[in-house]
């Protein structure tokens, strides 16, 4: 009933710059928060940034100041601006909505299929 969709991950060289999208859509009737969380190979899920809707950005602490989450709620979309790119920034990352449906108005955690970006020379 609810898709989240990430785009613009990629190759980018260490000191370069991405901006990931992910737009939801479905039977939606509210989205409470959006968010980004990232997975390094060998490593666990960690907390990138979140939005709620009516509160206060929130970052982990090793992207602070280099990452900047935004949110369009006209289009359901949010946004993950990443600047001075570190090969540690290396993961898949994830979208993360907490939605609440239209057809039941129950709550709904979804999560999109991931985007890859790799921090290289």
């Amino acid at each position: 009933q609810v898709q989240l969709v990430e785009s613009g991950g990629g190759l980018v060289q260490p000191g370069g710059s991405l901006r990931l999208s992910c737009a939801a859509s479905g039977t939606i009737f509210a989205i409470n928060a959006m968010g980004w969380y990232r997975q390094a190979p060998g490593k666990e899920r960690e907390l990138v940034a979140t939005f709620p809707s009516g509160g206060s950005t929130n970052y982990a602490d090793s992207v602070k100041g280099r990452f900047t989450i935004s949110r369009d709620n006209a289009k359901n979309t949010v946004y993950l601006q990443m600047n001075s790119l570190k090969p540690e920034d290396t993961a898949v990352y994830y979208c993360n909505a907490r939605v609440v449906l239209s057809t039941s108005y129950r709550s709904l955690e979804v999560w999109g299929q991931g985007t890859l970006v790799t921090v290289s020379s």
